[in-house]
């Protein structure tokens, strides 16, 4: 009997383990959920809620408005200038594009020795010809990008306008961003340059990047991404046989990482990859003169990560090798190699002050907390140890990054907007 009753007691004790570390992972320091409550009774605060509730047709326009401009990775530029323009005529004190296509409005505080920063990035991945128009179906739009993060935007001009409205003066100073790149090959180009430049230096960073009420990320999933190109003489598939060819030498490549990335992932810390595109090849009667691949890898851990990508690197090479040494007519291949995207891992602690500040925020507004880990504008501060949360953009959605993408606002809509105020203010402190 006792040795039936073992396993069950194993089970059970792992069981409260588990439970007690959620708990302590989600859990709000007293000190900091009576600050928040404190905070949210204020006038002026009650006064900025009225005014986003006020402003919701505000919102769904300039969501719309801004929706229907194309914003691909690289080509930020239409939309930046219009973000810029709203910022301007939502009360900012400065607004400017910096070098990259980042479009930054400063609103200044009582203190400038703190500056926070409210962001949603500007790019979304389809291309310029996408066909961006919103269709209204009953309350749900539709538009590629409509979500992701174009809701994100409209949010943030929302916020701006309900502080100047209800004359909220903030001790610290308060930056909004509107940045380029933060999508696919984009790499976090504009997020990156902000935390390199560091000017203005930013002390806390608030994201607005993902779906529903209760979302606080604070965990940022690395990813690594290569580019391979087999490279050879090419020429015609009769007249030429038995050249080297590319695409053969890049299909053993394909099969040898599978091969030991599938063994390697298949235990510890959460690691993956992903080839998502082959191209190559002129014609189906030609030996081709390149064969190319791009390859994601990503992992909570920054040493797997490491590891995965020496694992690709090693496989290409032997897949080369092994190729090269099966040709005896004409030149052998060679292989490029590059890497083109590197977000980094990391994590902050739950008892950090922001951290705090957000979770009990979250809990004001009667809805529970959870920490995620994501890939977000936030990994580079993150990385860096730099407070740094991404926050929900609130509604229901579906279809990110499809033509079918469509956004619904419901009751947590205006909440969410709400919550980021709440947030970006309980961080800047208040006059």
């Amino acid at each position: 009997m006792k040795k039936q009753l073992l396993p069950l007691l194993i089970f059970l004790l792992s069981v409260n383990l588990l439970i007690g570390q959620e708990e302590s992972a989600t859990k709000v320091q007293p000190p900091y959920q009576n600050a928040i409550d404190k905070l949210i009774k204020k006038k002026n605060i009650q006064q900025a809620f009225s005014i986003i509730d006020e402003l919701e047709p505000v919102t769904h326009k300039n969501l719309v408005e801004l929706t229907e401009i194309p914003a691909p990775p690289f080509m930020e530029h239409k939309r930046a200038e219009r973000f810029s323009e709203m910022l301007r005529e939502a009360g900012a004190d400065t607004v400017w594009i910096d070098e990259v296509g980042n479009v930054l409005a400063l609103r200044k505080g009582k203190d400038s020795n703190k500056t926070v920063a409210l962001d949603a990035h500007l790019d979304t991945v389809f291309p310029e010809e996408t066909d961006v128009v919103v269709k209204m179906v009953g309350d749900t739009l539709y538009a590629p990008g409509v979500g992701d993060d174009t809701r994100g935007l409209a949010m943030v001009l929302t916020v701006l306008k309900a502080m100047n409205s209800a004359k909220i003066k903030t001790t610290s100073d308060v930056l909004l961003v509107g940045t380029v790149g933060e999508e696919g090959l984009g790499d976090l180009r504009g997020v990156k340059h902000l935390f390199k430049k560091n000017e203005p230096k930013i002390d806390s960073w608030i994201a607005i990047d993902g779906g529903e009420l209760g979302r606080i990320n604070n965990q940022a999933l690395g990813s690594y991404r290569y580019k391979i190109t087999f490279k050879g003489p090419g020429g015609h598939s009769w007249g030429a046989f038995g050249l080297a060819n590319p695409h053969h030498a890049a299909g053993r490549a394909v099969a040898y990482f599978d091969d030991a990335a599938r063994t390697y992932t298949a235990s510890g810390p959460k690691t993956s990859y992903n080839i998502g595109r082959i191209g190559g090849g002129t014609s189906i009667n030609s030996i081709p003169f390149e064969s190319w691949m791009e390859v994601d890898m990503r992992s909570v851990s920054p040493t797997r990560l490491n590891e995965i990508e020496e694992i690709l690197i090693s496989q290409t090479n032997k897949a080369l090798e092994d190729y090269n040494n099966m040709v005896d007519k004409g030149p052998k291949l060679t292989v490029a190699i590059e890497k083109i995207g590197d977000r980094p891992s990391g994590e902050l602690s739950p008892e950090l002050p922001l951290i705090q500040r957000a979770m009990a925020v979250t809990k004001a507004f009667k809805t529970e907390p959870f920490l995620t880990r994501g890939s977000t504008d936030s990994n580079i501060p993150i990385s860096l140890g730099i407070p740094a949360v991404t926050i929900g953009r609130g509604g229901k959605a579906g279809g990110a990054h499809s033509l079918g993408e469509w956004w619904l606002n419901d009751e947590t809509g205006p909440e969410s907007i709400k919550l980021a105020l709440l947030i970006l203010v309980a961080e800047a402190g208040i006059e």
